[in-house]
């Protein structure tokens, strides 16, 4: 295994629910290094949060970009360079809330991307604000009575949305999120891997996933998919699945744009006629 660490020091919390994902991501990339992806084709872009010192831990091409807009980021970067495999790293807060129409935009699209989304259900470097994905009734910084909004289910919006690959991981099952990521780097199309990853210091999951966790066996058709995503809640209700739940395999937006690039859009043609 190549190391791709780095000397940056770890100021993660102690029992931090990313020592799992970092576990993870560095088993994934050592795999599909074996099969051929050069380390040097991998990007990892990351915007703000504890998710995205991830870039700071590996030794990878990588981008930080504003809190929220890392999607746009890493399809611009995909877009300039189609050969590279992206991956970004995002906090439920980043693309939920601030960047919820990039993420939207670009699984309908289907880009070439990999979304890693650390789900920790609230705002957890600044300190416990309440999120999209927050449980109603979370009681935070921002929220002292309680969260009053019900939480967005991000897997139902990405089937919604089109997303071409949809899957869930566990920071404390490494190797089982390892080989989800490795199989959503391998998509062609837009990947998007909801990570349950408990923030220990604000809120602590740990116990509450563990009673309720199982991994499913193979992915599913759209609807069995569907049943399978809307089985929790977000808030207190349902076991929750882990695992693949929806792919498909289907043009990516990258080859769409290679295929019309020197061509004359509607758009121009339109301008052109009315100029």
């Amino acid at each position: 295994m190549e190391n791709i660490e780095t000397n940056c020091p770890n100021t993660w919390c102690p029992g931090c629910g990313n020592f799992g994902v970092l576990a993870a991501i560095k088993k994934a990339i050592d795999s599909l290094s074996a099969q051929g992806i050069k380390k040097e084709n991998i990007v990892l872009v990351s915007d703000i949060g504890c998710g995205s010192k991830l870039a700071d831990y590996l030794n990878l091409n990588s981008f930080d970009s504003l809190h929220g807009r890392s999607l746009a980021t890493a399809a611009g970067i995909v877009l300039a360079n189609p050969e590279l495999k992206v991956i970004v790293s995002i906090g439920d807060g980043g693309a939920l809330d601030e960047g919820i129409a990039h993420l939207i935009h670009s699984a309908k699209r289907n880009s070439n991307l990999t979304v890693l989304m650390h789900n920790n259900r609230l705002f957890a470097l600044t300190a416990g604000q309440f999120t999209a994905v927050s449980p109603k009734g979370l009681k935070g910084k921002s929220t002292p009575e309680g969260a009053p909004e019900e939480p967005i289910n991000p897997l139902a919006l990405m089937l919604d949305a089109k997303a071409s690959f949809i899957a869930r991981g566990y920071s404390l099952r490494p190797e089982h999120l390892a080989s989800l990521i490795e199989k959503a780097v391998q998509h062609q199309g837009f990947s998007f891997i909801e990570i349950l990853q408990p923030c220990v210091s604000f809120f602590n999951t740990i116990q509450f996933y563990n009673e309720r966790v199982y991994e499913i066996e193979e992915e599913k058709s759209k609807e069995e998919a569907r049943k399978l995503i809307e089985e929790w809640d977000y808030n207190g209700n349902g076991k929750i699945p882990l695992g693949v739940f929806y792919s498909e395999q289907r043009e990516i937006y990258e080859r769409i744009n290679k295929t019309i690039k020197g061509k004359e859009s509607d758009w121009e043609k339109c301008w052109s006629a009315h100029r």
